[in-house]
C-alpha cells in the first residue's frame, strides 16, 4: 500500500489490526485503529457537508483527556481535503483568536466545555458534529504530497507565535508500513504527557499511527499520575520534557513504583541538563536516556543522543536521514569545537512559515534553529545557547545554559533559569531565577558561593532569586521573558 498521508497510514493500521489500541487516556476505553480510522472517515463526511472544502484550515482545541476525539478529529480534517490546526487548550483568549485569525481557520472543533472563540469561523465540539455513522458520502480528496497538511504554531518563547506549515510529503516522510520494522518494538505502551499543540504532543501523535506500541496519556500530568501509570501498566517507552522529569524525580515516587520495565525515556522540546539525566538514569535503571532535538520548523531532521557520562553535553549527531551542520557569521563551515550557529536538514519536504515569503530561517532545504553550538572531532554537537539568550556583559559573551548546567548540580535546586538585566556600566549582567527542591532551603548568598568553584567569575549572577516556580509555556519551556518582572517580589 501506497502511503501518501497520515489517514492513508491510519487505514493502513484498521486493516491490520482494527481491533488493535491506538491512543488511550487514563481512565477512558481505549481507541483502536479501526474506530480511528471508521470515525474520521464519518468525520471527513460531516465537514464536507458544513462546507469545509479542501485547502480549509479548521481549528483542533483539545484537552490532553481528549486524545481520542483529537487523533479523530486530525485525521479527519485531512480526509476532509482540510488543513488541520492543532492548538492548546490551555491559551489565552487573546492568542487563541490571533492563531484562528491569522491561519483564516473556518472552523473550529474542539472539547466539550471548552469555550467557543467567538470569530467569523464555525464552532462544534466534536460530540455535536459527529455522527455515529457517515450520512453522506465520503468526499473525493485527492491528497498531492506538496499539498499543506498542519498548520502549528510555535511556542512563541520569544515573540509572537508562527504558523509552521507541513504538507503531507514532510509528515509521513519516514514512515513504517512494515510491522515488524517498527519503531520501539520493546514496548506494548508508549507513555507521554506532552499537551495538545504542541511538537511534540505531534511526534506522540505520528508515533501511534506509525510506531509499535498503543500510546497512552494521562488526564493532566501530576508526578504522581505519571508515576503510577509507569508502575501498573505495562510501559516499555516513556516521553518526557526536562520539567516534567524534574518533577517526577523530586517527587520521589521512583522509590514508590517500580520503573524497570522502561526500556526507553525520551527528553523532548529542550536539552536536557546533564545533572537531571544522571539522576534518570538512577530512577529507571533499565532504560536508555535519549535527548531529541528538533524544532517545529526542523522537523523531522532530529539529532539524537543516547545519555553517555563521558559526553554529558552532547546532544548527539543527525538521525537517519537528518543532516547537521555549524556555520559561522560569515557563513562558512564552522570548525572543530568553533561556535557558530546550528541548521539542520531533512530529506523531507522543508516546512514554512504561514504568510511569509523567503525566511532567513529557510534556505535550501536547511533550518536555522536559533541555537548557538558546536561539534568535537567526532561529529557530536554541544550547544552553547540560544542565540538570542546569549549575555553579552562587558568584553564578555556568557552562555546561560552553561551557568544553568553548573546551577542544576546544586543538590537543593530543583529548577534553574538565567538571563540578562540591563547594567549602567557592563550593559548587561546576569540574572538567576532557581526553584528549590521540596522541603529545601536556599538563600542567593549560598548559591552564588557554589557557584564560585564552578564557573567564570565573569559568569556569576550578579542577582540570583529563589521563586516558587518559574514561568513555562504549554511545551515547559521556560518564559525567560518574564523573568525580571519577578525579581522584585523574590528573594534576592
Amino acid at each position: 500500500m501506497s502511503v501518501k498521508s497520515l489517514p492513508d497510514l491510519l487505514c493502513l493500521r484498521a486493516e491490520e489490526a482494527p481491533t488493535g489500541d491506538a491512543v488511550l487516556v487514563e481512565g477512558r476505553e481505549p481507541l483502536t485503529y479501526g474506530q480511528w480510522n471508521q470515525r474520521a472517515r464519518a468525520l471527513a463526511v460531516r465537514l464536507a457537508l458544513r462546507g469545509v472544502r479542501p485547502g480549509d484550515r479548521v481549528g483542533l482545541q483539545f484537552s490532553e483527556r481528549d486524545w481520542p476525539e483529537f487523533a479523530v478529529a486530525y485525521c479527519g480534517t485531512q480526509l476532509a481535503g482540510a488543513v488541520a490546526v492543532p492548538l492548546s487548550d490551555r491559551l489565552a483568549p487573546a492568542e487563541l483568536d490571533y492563531m484562528l485569525g491569522h491561519c483564516e481557520a473556518v472552523a473550529v472543533l474542539h472539547s466539550a466545555g471548552l469555550r467557543r472563540p467567538p470569530g467569523p469561523w464555525w464552532t462544534a465540539a466534536l460530540t455535536e458534529i459527529e455522527p455515529d455513522a457517515a450520512d453522506g458520502t465520503e468526499p473525493e480528496i485527492t491528497m498531492r504530497g506538496d499539498d499543506p497538511a498542519q498548520i502549528l504554531y510555535t511556542s512563541g518563547t520569544t515573540g509572537r507565535p508562527k504558523g509552521v506549515v507541513a504538507t503531507h510529503a514532510n509528515l509521513v516522510h519516514g514512515a513504517e508500513i512494515r510491522a515488524r520494522r517498527r519503531r520501539f518494538g520493546h514496548s506494548q505502551i508508549l507513555l507521554h504527557a506532552f499537551p495538545i499543540g504542541t511538537n511534540a504532543a505531534q511526534l506522540m501523535l505520528f508515533n501511534a499511527l506509525d510506531a509499535h506500541p498503543a500510546v497512552l496519556s494521562p488526564a493532566r500530568f501530576t508526578p504522581a499520575r505519571f508515576a503510577r501509570l509507569i508502575g501498573t501498566r505495562p510501559v516499555g517507552t516513556v516521553f518526557l520534557v526536562p520539567s516534567m522529569a524534574i518533577e517526577l524525580l523530586d517527587a520521589g515516587l521512583h522509590e514508590r513504583y517500580d520503573f524497570s520495565g522502561v526500556r526507553l525515556l525520551g527528553s523532548a522540546a529542550a536539552a536536557l541538563p546533564p545533572a537531571v539525566a544522571r539522576r534518570l538514569a538512577q530512577a529507571f535503571p533499565n532504560a536508555a536516556i535519549v535527548n531529541y532535538y528538533t524544532s517545529t520548523e526542523a522537523a523531522p531532521a532530529q539529532t539524537i543522543m543516547m545519555y553517555d557520562p563521558a559526553r554529558p553535553g552532547a546532544l548527539g549527531r543527525p538521525a537517519a536521514g537528518s543532516a547537521l551542520r555549524i556555520l559561522t557569521e560569515k557563513g562558512a563551515p564552522a570548525a572543530t569545537d568553533e561556535v557558530g550557529e546550528v541548521w539542520l536538514r531533512s530529506a523531507a519536504a522543508s516546512r514554512a512559515y504561514l504568510g511569509e515569503g523567503a525566511s532567513p530561517t529557510f534556505r535550501d532545504g536547511w533550518v536555522r534553529m536559533g541555537d548557538l553550538g558546536r561539534l568535537d572531532a567526532d561529529g557530536y554537537l554541544y550547544l552553547v545557547d540560544r542565540e538570542s539568550d546569549v549575555v553579552k556583559s562587558g568584553a564578555f559573551k556568557v552562555s546561560t545554559l552553561h551557568v544553568e548546567s553548573a546551577l542544576h548540580e546544586h543538590p537543593d535546586i530543583a529548577e534553574a533559569a538565567v538571563f540578562g538585566l540591563p547594567h549602567p556600566v557592563l550593559g548587561t549582567v546576569l540574572a538567576a531565577a532557581v526553584v528549590p527542591r521540596r522541603d529545601a532551603t536556599l538563600s542567593p548568598t549560598s548559591i552564588r558561593a557554589f557557584l564560585m568553584d564552578r564557573i567564570a567569575t565573569h559568569e556569576l549572577p550578579a542577582r540570583v532569586a529563589v521563586l516558587e516556580s518559574l514561568p513555562k509555556n504549554t511545551s515547559g519551556k521556560v518564559l525567560k521573558r518574564r523573568l525580571p518582572e519577578l525579581l522584585d517580589s523574590s528573594r534576592s
